[in-house]
């Protein structure tokens, strides 16, 4: 607990809300996901160190806090956090994934269940966990995984992973990520076995996704679960994005892509029924997909970097898709 009431940014954010927001304590503590006690003693505690006078002190020791604001009124997300670019992908997912891990260690409480999705910057996330506090918390994956290329970046390892250090529970879904066509795919998840985890992944307080765009580089073609063929395919066809190897267009329509969503795991629809729904991604390439995953409403919370943060602000024509 001492560590959030020492979390800066937290601290602003709160401080924001109740007194130039006019936010009362239990709507920050819903909207932030955290206790009304933690709420308080966060205003107490920015009262004493000088944050709160007659008005906010600091905002701009945040780095990209106006913008953070802008892009949450924008585009109506209850959370936004932006992060240095970095001179290559790499320091790009190692920022996201310090970030990532910071919001979970304060948003993740006491009997909360947490499903996850795959992916090399949910990787980072996981890897950067150093603090966790909750107790009793469940961790599911939302997609299958398993097979021989780039396990680390599976949805199984990364939930077992973050079981382990939370000291945790771990439901596995034991299935491939992806299967060849629906017939195959409608008749492995009536399976008791594999119906019951998905059933506790579609009913998480919080779900942690991977934003992707397939590419050569993508984590959908790094674990072998697409060819180079049907990545192609998917591009010609106008994809903007996939969640949990589910693609999706710039409205996030699911439906042109039916017959290539054979995925073991969630319907991404029932996203837009968690409380949390936390998108992580960056760089330029990603735009398009983070766009169709807010247009669709499978986020709520976005962390990504600079650069596509400043291009999502200069996207003028933003619609939030209605149930598809």
């Amino acid at each position: 607990m001492r560590k959030v009431i020492n979390d800066p940014r937290l601290m602003i954010k709160v401080c924001d809300l109740y007194y130039m927001q006019d936010m009362s304590q239990m709507e920050i503590a819903k909207t932030l996901n955290l206790s009304r006690p933690t709420v308080s003693r966060l205003l107490a505690a920015a009262k004493e160190e000088g944050i709160v006078q007659i008005n906010i002190a600091n905002l701009d020791s945040v780095k990209y806090w106006k913008l953070e604001r802008e892009l949450e009124k924008q585009y109506g997300l209850k959370d936004v956090i932006i992060v240095d670019s970095g001179s290559s992908d790499k320091e790009m997912k190692q920022a996201l994934g310090k970030a990532g891990a910071r919001y979970l260690e304060y948003i993740i409480k006491d009997g909360h269940r947490v499903g996850i999705s795959m992916g090399s910057t949910l990787y980072h996330v996981v890897s950067n966990i150093t603090n966790p506090s909750a107790s009793d918390v469940t961790f599911v994956p939302l997609v299958g995984g398993v097979g021989q290329l780039r396990m680390e970046l599976h949805a199984n390892h990364l939930a077992d992973v973050l079981s382990r250090k939370y000291g945790g529970k771990f439901y596995p879904l034991h299935a491939p990520a992806r299967v060849s066509n629906r017939t195959i795919r409608d008749e492995l998840i009536k399976e008791e076995s594999l119906a019951s985890v998905i059933r506790m992944a579609s009913r998480v307080d919080i779900a942690v996704v991977g934003i992707g765009y397939p590419s050569e580089n993508s984590a959908i073609k790094a674990t072998g679960y697409f060819k180079f063929n049907e990545i192609e395919s998917l591009r010609r066809r106008k994809v903007a994005g996939e969640l949990c190897m589910q693609f999706y267009n710039i409205d996030g329509d699911t439906e042109p892509y039916r017959n290539d969503n054979t995925t073991v795991g969630i319907d991404i629809r029932v996203l837009r029924k968690v409380p949390l729904s936390i998108g992580i991604a960056g760089g330029i390439e990603k735009l398009s997909a983070i766009k169709g995953a807010i247009n669709g409403r499978y986020i709520n919370t976005l962390i990504t970097d600079i650069q596509c943060a400043t291009a999502l602000r200069s996207e003028k024509n933003h619609k939030v898709s209605p149930d598809l």
